[in-house]
């Protein structure tokens, strides 16, 4: 019986943070970066020029190998300052605070049960 009405909180818990503004604003933008073939473009293009570098510095090819580092450092940087990337940083940051506000308020509120059970 105790365990069904936990299940049953919890369930209303997992609803009531998936439709908080910040979570469905973050699941919109995460869909929409996810789809967005220039930023996988961008993330493949990084990886080649990161494994380009590993194999001139396995040949001993120190110029190639800056080069190719330099080309990874170019790709990362257009990645990482492109708006979809921003924006999505932002709303994983607002998911994410308010996630461990809850996660904290639960905790607090559990470790409060505790310590009236074992007083009484």
């Amino acid at each position: 019986m105790e365990e069904e009405k936990v299940q049953q909180a919890l369930e209303e818990l997992l609803k009531l943070i998936d439709e908080d503004p910040a979570i469905r604003e973050f699941k919109e933008i995460q869909a929409v970066v996810t789809k967005n073939s220039n930023l996988t473009e961008l993330v493949e293009e990084m990886k080649k020029a990161q494994q380009d570098a590993v194999k001139f510095a396995h040949y001993g090819k120190p110029e190639a190998q800056r080069q190719a580092l330099a080309l990874a450092d170019q790709k990362k940087e257009a990645f990482d300052t492109h708006p979809l990337v921003v924006t999505y940083r932002e709303r994983l940051i607002e998911a994410n605070d308010l996630l461990q506000h809850i996660t904290k308020q639960i905790e607090s509120e559990v470790n409060e049960a505790i310590e009236k059970e074992t007083i009484e």
